[in-house]
């Protein structure tokens, strides 16, 4: 039953039927299309809305774009390592064959200095390598790897592409002691090239050498060069020895000659052993003539 002045409320509140409403959007979106096409009203609309959804885009790419340009990253350092990886390798490879060329570069050049002394040494000599330094602390002395089978004697002087190194103090049957220059007890006859002025060379235990027993007044100066003399009959003469470095004529009648050696004493790895001067024996006598 209703009351008096109230309807019952209805309990479905039916509208326009489904498919009438879908003919009606369709062509509400049509219009608008051909509205767009020809006015193109909605790109204000447009280009809002893209800037309003632009952080949104940029959000949801962005978990992609970090597995995208971590995945590139990692397989980047990987060839990079291994690009520099293979690099180090071919430097260390490329430096080892540079040091090997040097090192075979220093040792021709000591041997064709080496050639170039035996052609101006006239004598037999002998090519030897240093094997190493005498164990002694107190010796300037070196180890030869050739001995009495090879020929060498004592006495014999030892030389570099550039001068006198030192003599031949004592032989064994494969190997041979050579005393430096610049040791205390090692002395050598020399004479200037300039003027033929003679002395003698003494070690000074260091890369020193000093020349003695030459006066005051005798004409010598820095520069000039000194040869063995060969007074002695051991050294052959005209060997490079040294250069003089300083002259002291203040200190006694003798002047005080510091020299230094013309040869890499410290640093000579090829050697020559020089054998003694030759000399032609002495013309027979004619006993006959002489009675």
């Amino acid at each position: 039953m209703s009351l008096v002045g109230h309807q019952p409320p209805p309990i479905f509140k039916r509208g326009p039927a489904p498919l009438a409403r879908l003919f009606a959007f369709v062509a509400i979106c049509l219009v608008l299309l051909v509205a767009d096409l020809r006015l193109r009203y909605l790109e204000v609309v447009r280009n809002g809305l893209s800037v309003v959804t632009y952080p949104l885009q940029m959000a949801a790419s962005t978990p992609a774009d970090v597995v995208r340009n971590a995945s590139r990253y990692f397989g980047t350092l990987i060839d990079v390592q291994l690009e520099n990886a293979e690099l180090r390798r071919v430097q260390l490879g490329a430096g080892e064959r540079l040091l090997r060329f040097e090192q075979l570069e220093r040792e021709n050049a000591e041997l064709r200095g080496l050639l170039e002394m035996s052609q101006r040494v006239q004598t037999k000599s002998i090519a030897a390598d240093i094997l190493y330094n005498a164990p002694d602390p107190f010796a300037r002395k070196v180890i030869l790897d050739r001995g009495a089978q090879q020929g060498v004697e004592p006495g014999l002087a030892v030389v570099d592409a550039y001068g006198v190194i030192g003599q031949v103090t004592r032989v064994h049957p494969i190997q041979s002691e050579v005393t430096l220059l610049t040791d205390r007890n090692q002395s050598i006859p020399v004479s200037v090239v300039r003027n033929g002025v003679r002395g003698v060379l003494y070690g000074v235990g260091r890369n020193i050498l000093e020349m003695r027993h030459v006066l005051a007044d005798v004409d010598v100066q820095p520069g000039d060069t000194l040869v063995t003399s060969g007074l002695d009959g051991v050294f052959v003469p005209g060997l490079p020895v040294a250069r003089i470095t300083r002259v002291d004529r203040e200190t006694d009648a003798f002047a005080r000659i510091d020299c230094e050696p013309l040869a890499a004493i410290e640093r000579s790895v090829q050697v020559l052993v020089v054998g003694r001067a030759s000399y032609p024996p002495p013309p027979p006598t004619d006993d006959a003539g002489g009675r």
